[in-house]
């Protein structure tokens, strides 16, 4: 069978610092074309990298390979500057690739960032009709598919308002609505799950399913890795803009679990740099899990260059936006002065009900007070070990705590 997407060695570059272009009126397009001749003079020696070559280049994706076959659901996933949203942009033809090819047999449709794709002064219904047109579809196909977008994204209401009034979610929902139902070929979904409550996130899963088994392909990237599991058959795992792993879902999950991030040491140039960081579960072993119901340990690291007065480590946790709790090393223990040399700060979470999905946490570290010195934000992904979560347990909420319930009769 051919496959319906084809990436071959593709690669690209950005440069860095280099200026968007901006929309411009007719006006100011034939005013820029006509001073065009004498804008474009240099000074001798000028050239437009402002002379530092590579080092204003950066590589967002490199010699990325794989096939994609007919009715496949694929999951894309990666840490932050992976390259997931770069692949997407060049799959959907938004741009192009400084090297390498993507052959793609199909009509595609993509939900990348929220609104991509809708004119913010159009109506909602205006916003459809586009969209469909845009897809190559006649106007007859999008009326027949009109009332089940509209039905979908639950925007009857305010179908006549100009999109630039909708919420974020009202925006996704319609977004999603009509590029799963304008039946392409290809469906390429970027994060839908950040944004809607876990209702739409559910309608959203349910019709990705639909869409696949009608025997359409679907590429899906997202940090919601139950979400991955659940959908996808194959998975391609982005790492610094190349192929880290690819094949089955169930192993490259695995593996993207126990992927941790480098930090770098900044004792060089600070007071203090923080050099490693663990997460332990109750066997001491390094993890990306949070078993239910058990303790959770976390060690930090702290390279110290001078002397520090009463410091403190704080860690906050958060769940995509949310902020769910956060840690103060001087809350829980009176601090001390420390002295210059490699300290270990260890936190202990006793019998973590933690059942949110994408949890991450920053670390901040600081002297007595509150200002911060140093701060590094997302340092590790978490999530639930779903194996360890009881059957009765609800999984759409934050934490679940342990309690009890029981029956009297009066």
């Amino acid at each position: 069978m051919k496959p319906i997407i084809r990436v071959e060695n593709l690669s690209k570059q950005y440069k860095i610092g280099a200026k968007q272009t901006p929309y411009l009126t007719l006006r100011e397009s034939i005013t820029q074309t006509a001073l065009a001749p004498f804008k474009s003079f240099r000074r001798n020696g000028e050239n437009g990298d402002g002379g530092n070559g590579e080092a204003n280049k950066f590589w967002a994706l490199r010699d990325v390979n794989f096939d994609v076959m007919p009715g496949e659901v694929v999951g894309i996933i990666g840490r932050n500057g992976a390259g997931k949203s770069t692949l997407l942009k060049i799959l959907s033809r938004i741009t192009e690739p400084t090297r390498g090819k993507v052959e793609l047999f199909g009509r595609i449709g993509s939900l990348l960032e929220v609104g991509t794709g809708f004119h913010p002064e159009l109506s909602g219904r205006e916003n459809i009709f586009l969209n469909g047109a845009i897809l190559g579809m006649r106007r007859e196909e999008i009326t027949k598919k009109f009332d089940e977008i509209v039905a979908f994204a639950e925007v009857e209401k305010f179908l006549d308002t100009p999109v630039k009034h909708y919420s974020s979610g009202m925006y996704v929902r319609l977004a999603f609505a009509v590029a799963a139902h304008l039946e392409p070929e290809v469906l390429v979904v970027d994060e839908v799950l950040a944004v809607g409550d876990a209702e739409f996130q559910k309608k959203c899963l349910g019709k990705m399913k639909d869409v696949s088994s009608q025997g359409r392909t679907v590429l899906f990237v997202s940090h919601n890795i139950k979400a991955i599991q659940q959908l996808c058959d194959t998975c391609v795992l982005l790492k610094n803009g190349s192929v880290d792993l690819q094949g089955k879902t169930s192993v490259v999950a695995q593996h993207y679990t126990k992927t941790k991030p480098t930090l770098l040491d900044t004792s060089s140039n600070s007071k203090a740099g923080i050099t490693k960081v663990r997460v332990l579960d109750e066997n001491s072993e390094e993890t990306a899990l949070i078993n239910y119901g058990e303790t959770l340990k976390i060690e930090v690291t702290v390279m110290v260059r001078n002397l520090l007065i009463e410091p403190a480590v704080d860690l906050a946790f958060y769940s995509g936006n949310t902020r769910l709790f956060a840690l103060q090393s001087d809350r829980i223990k009176r601090p001390e002065n420390i002295s210059q040399g490699e300290w270990i700060v260890s936190f202990e979470i006793e019998h973590s009900y933690l059942v949110a999905e994408q949890i991450h946490f920053d670390i901040g570290v600081r002297e007595k007070g509150d200002q911060y010195f140093l701060l590094i934000e997302k340092v590790l992904n978490l999530m639930p070990n779903y194996a360890t979560i009881p059957p009765n347990v609800t999984t759409d909420s934050i934490m679940y705590p342990k309690a009890d319930c029981s029956w009297t009769t009066n």
